[in-house]
């Protein structure tokens, strides 16, 4: 039996994905070989000598000291893609927010608690709408700044609702690229898109590269009258540098997802309680994902959307299999080889992959591998965890 530790509320629907006979599954069970967890802090937990795997129903790993993990060779998971459709959708509600004063609007006719008569209030309202007056998205620029799962279908939308649309990623993968329209014009550098667009909507994840990647230089490249939309991370935008460019009309409108105090109070702020990924679908979504990763890899030893493991896969053909990781340097698997053909063990199939400082194996042999063999492969210098399936 397998034992997965559960935290926070995860959907029944990606739990149910375990099969009971095979897996043990709570907020409690001891010696877990996997966690499935959303926002719940790991940040200076111990680790269990048992724990195999970490999924993140989510994007962001913030939550999760992924260097930590790594050394003890734990593969850290997470579900991009599993929301998107949940921010995609907010993106463009918060474009029509921003576009016409429709948040303004709805305040002013909920405070006109005092007036009883249909006509005198028809009258009014009549009068007064031109002070909502907005303008239409249609035909406007959206700078997308990212171009991964979120940002791809967030162009894609935009390009349907009759936007130009500009994109910028320095690390555009090839699977990122397949889902993007051919309509989106790439732009060599942050400061192009953004004196481009009218809208500016953020999907970069949160890391040293990009933070406060929106500060007071980058802002000074903004179209004037620009709207800023953040629906990435609080860090993605230096606090400061987006006040002071709302306050000169640099910015016309900032909607974001992750309000600070400082931004509270102000007409040309829309803050939302970091509701991006807040449907029963992307939940639903991103716990499925979360538990089909953590069987693949606890299962087979196949990895996909790892964000400290390379992606790795092998189909099971026969044999049995084993698996390790070891420090991304020559002659670990030359030497692990070696074990096993002194142990007069014969490889049927193999794959090897590194990304970063990990490297990462899947290997099948012949003859089970016995107590001896995984020793051997143990102790050899620069392996970190190898483990039989």
């Amino acid at each position: 039996m397998l034992s997965i530790r559960t935290y926070n509320q995860i959907s029944s629907k990606g739990l149910d994905r375990f099969p009971r006979d095979r897996y043990r599954i709570g907020g409690d069970v001891e010696a877990p070989q996997g966690y499935i967890l959303r926002s719940h802090k790991l940040h200076g937990e111990a680790i269990p000598d048992s724990l195999l795997a970490v999924a993140r129903a989510g994007a962001g790993v913030n939550n999760i000291p992924v260097p930590e993990y790594s050394a003890r060779g734990v593969v850290v998971f997470n579900t991009p893609g599993a929301n998107a459709n949940a921010v995609k959708e907010l993106v463009i509600t918060g474009m029509l927010l921003a576009s016409r004063d429709i948040f303004a609007g709805m305040n002013y006719v909920q405070g006109l608690t005092e007036i009883r008569d249909d006509a005198a209030m028809a009258a009014l309202l009549e009068k007064e709408k031109s002070r909502f007056a907005g303008a239409e998205i249609l035909g406007k620029t959206l700078g997308v700044v990212g171009l991964g799962a979120i940002g791809a279908v967030v162009a894609n939308m935009a390009l349907e609702l009759g936007m130009r649309v500009v994109g910028y990623d320095p690390a555009l993968s090839v699977e990122a690229a397949w889902r993007l329209s051919s309509s989106v014009e790439k732009m060599d550098s942050l400061q192009s898109l953004l004196a481009r667009a009218d809208y500016v909507t953020l999907h970069v994840p949160a890391m040293s590269a990009t933070r406060h990647m929106i500060n007071s230089e980058t802002l000074r490249s903004l179209k004037p009258g620009a709207v800023l939309l953040n629906f990435a991370r609080e860090e993605i935008v230096e606090p400061g540098a987006i006040i002071g460019a709302l306050d000169s009309g640099q910015v016309r409108r900032f909607v974001t997802d992750f309000p600070v105090p400082a931004l509270l109070g102000r007409d040309n702020v829309i803050a939302m309680p970091h509701i991006g990924a807040s449907t029963a679908e992307a939940e639903e979504n991103c716990a499925i994902m979360a538990a089909d990763q953590l069987m693949e890899f606890l299962e087979h030893g196949n990895i996909r959307n790892s964000v400290n493991f390379p992606t790795t896969r092998m189909a099971r053909n026969g044999g049995y299999r084993l698996t390790f990781c070891n420090a991304n340097v020559p002659k670990v698997l030359g030497k692990v080889l070696a074990v096993i053909a002194d142990c007069n063990n014969n490889v049927l199939d193999l794959v090897n992959q590194s990304r970063d400082d990990i490297a990462y194996n899947i290997i099948d042999v012949e003859q089970a591998p016995d107590e001896c063999t995984m020793d051997q492969i143990a102790a050899i210098e620069g392996v970190i965890r190898v483990r039989q399936l």
